[in-house]
C-alpha cells in the first residue's frame, strides 16, 4: 500500500492532485505547464512527502476576483434542506505545501486558517 499523498492525474504528465483538510476538496497542482492563469508549480518529486512552490490560492465563489452574481452562499441560504450542495461553498484556501505538510495561512475561510498539518494518504 503506498503513502502517496498525491495522486498523478491520467493522461496530463505533471499535473498531481491532493485531498486539502481544511476545505475538503482536491487541489490540483501543475508542475509542466503554466495553468490558465499562467499558474506553474516547482516539486521535490517525493509523492509521501511533497513540497511545491510557490502557495496554492484556492477562491471559489464571490471570493474570485470579479466575481458578480449569485453564488453558492446564496444557493445554500435559499435551498437549506438540499443535502447535495452542502459541499459545496464559496470559500478562500491558501497553502504552502512543504516536506508532506500543509501550512494553511491565516486569510483562509476555513477552520484550520493559521495551522499546520499533515498530508494524508490519497486513497481516492
Amino acid at each position: 500500500m503506498s503513502n502517496s499523498v498525491l495522486k498523478p492525474i491520467e493522461n496530463d504528465p505533471g499535473v498531481y492532485r491532493f485531498n486539502c483538510p481544511g476545505c475538503n476538496h482536491d487541489h490540483y497542482v501543475n508542475t509542466v505547464t503554466a495553468n490558465g492563469n499562467g499558474a506553474k508549480w516547482s516539486y521535490n518529486g517525493n509523492p509521501e512527502r511533497p513540497t511545491f512552490s510557490p502557495s496554492l490560492l484556492i477562491r471559489s465563489g464571490h471570493f474570485i476576483p470579479g466575481y458578480s452574481g449569485r453564488c453558492w452562499c446564496d444557493y445554500n441560504r435559499e435551498h437549506p434542506d438540499d443535502p447535495a450542495p452542502a459541499s459545496v461553498c464559496c470559500y478562500i484556501c491558501h497553502s504552502f505545501v512543504r516536506d508532506g505538510q500543509i501550512q494553511f495561512l491565516s486569510d483562509c475561510t476555513h477552520a484550520l486558517a493559521g495551522q499546520t498539518v499533515p498530508l494524508q494518504p490519497y486513497d481516492a
